[in-house]
């Protein structure tokens, strides 16, 4: 199996005003046919949001940034994890997994942020083994189309 870097986005309207920008993968049937990534997890960042609750602050964005990459990279080098979708807005950036072990995510996680400050960010796991919420987000990806 072979893990493409082929995403899709969305915007949505809120119904405060706000907007929410998202970026789902495409193109990770196989991976959700083998049925090994039974676990999702959601890594929510809090932020200082502006009128349309996207970051106000652009050095937090950027790390925000810079820290997605980097949990996405140390995550999906042997599979162990796979980003399916990126949510930001109302204030807050989620980040969503597919996994196949929550102890090895978490220990790995600690590992990739051991060199940063402490983030404003909670970890939840869920037991998704239909990758329900991935399900969800490819309805998005068909209103686009």
């Amino acid at each position: 199996m072979i893990l493409t870097d082929n995403w899709f986005t969305a915007l949505s309207d809120n119904e405060d005003g706000t907007y929410t920008f998202i970026s789902g993968r495409s193109n990770i049937d196989e991976f959700i046919k083998s049925g090994k990534l039974r676990e999702r997890l959601e890594i929510v960042w809090t932020f200082k949001a502006d009128d349309k609750g996207l970051p106000a602050d652009d050095a937090e964005a950027s790390l925000m940034e810079e820290v997605g990459d980097k949990l996405r990279a140390v995550m999906e080098k042997d599979k162990l994890a796979i980003v399916t979708g990126i949510y930001t807005g109302q204030g807050k950036r989620e980040i969503n997994f597919i996994c196949r072990n929550i102890n090895a995510f978490g220990e790995r996680l600690n590992q990739t942020l051991a060199d940063y400050p402490q983030l404003p960010i909670v970890v939840n796991a869920y037991d998704d083994p239909d990758n329900e919420e991935y399900k969800e987000l490819l309805d998005l990806k068909g209103e686009e189309d």
